[in-house]
């Protein structure tokens, strides 16, 4: 054990600690009607203002009781899927047609000063995708590692970015088709990607 030195406020015994006890009790303030309670008082001996009103002691029909006919396959189709109102954006969006998504990405591509050297690696490409893909290397509406593309579109027309409306065309397209892998940015799947490696 290793020696321990002693202070020579210690030594001259000017002050000792005192001991801890967790004997005390504590108490709080506690609302008039629960401390009545509690203290073992009858709930009729309190005003009518704590008591609920009671309804009348008839019971009730049976015809009241009786479970209504179950509704048809029809009825309840319509009651699990709600029409959700469409947004402006939406709806704007649905009226853009596909020759001018082609003329927004002819327009891109323009404005471009450096030809494009790697184009070879994007053949394979729609020029949905290639939108998209835009839409997720361009800073300026936000980040997009992490964030579903509609919702990143949808941010950025919140706080006033003006995203392009072609963006959302492509998406809510690709989402009418089925494509439910649309939502995730290209970014994320190659940082979500396990890189295999020969050994």
């Amino acid at each position: 054990m290793p020696a321990t030195r002693k202070s020579s406020r210690q030594s001259a015994g000017a002050s000792k600690q005192s001991t801890l006890s967790f004997n005390h009790r504590v108490t709080k303030s506690v609302p008039k009607s629960a401390k009545d309670t509690a203290a073992g008082v009858k709930p009729s001996s309190l005003s009518k203002e704590y008591l609920p009103e009671r309804a009348a002691s008839t019971p009730p029909k049976v015809e009241d009781l009786l479970i209504e006919e179950a509704p048809s396959a029809q009825q309840t189709e319509a009651e699990a899927t709600p029409e959700v109102e469409k947004s402006d954006a939406e709806l704007r969006a649905e009226g853009i047609s596909a020759a001018s998504i082609e003329r927004y990405w002819g327009r891109i591509e323009a404005s471009r000063t450096a030809k494009a050297v790697h184009k070879k690696h994007g053949e394979g490409l729609t020029t949905g995708e290639r939108i998209l893909r835009y839409f997720d290397v361009s800073s300026q509406y936000g980040p997009s590692v992490g964030t579903a593309r509609r919702k990143r579109w949808e941010r950025a027309d919140r706080l006033g970015l003006n995203p392009p409306i072609e963006v959302l065309t492509v998406l809510l397209k690709e989402q009418a088709a089925g494509n439910k892998a649309v939502e995730r940015a290209h970014m994320d799947e190659l940082l979500n990607s396990t890189a295999v490696g020969s050994v």
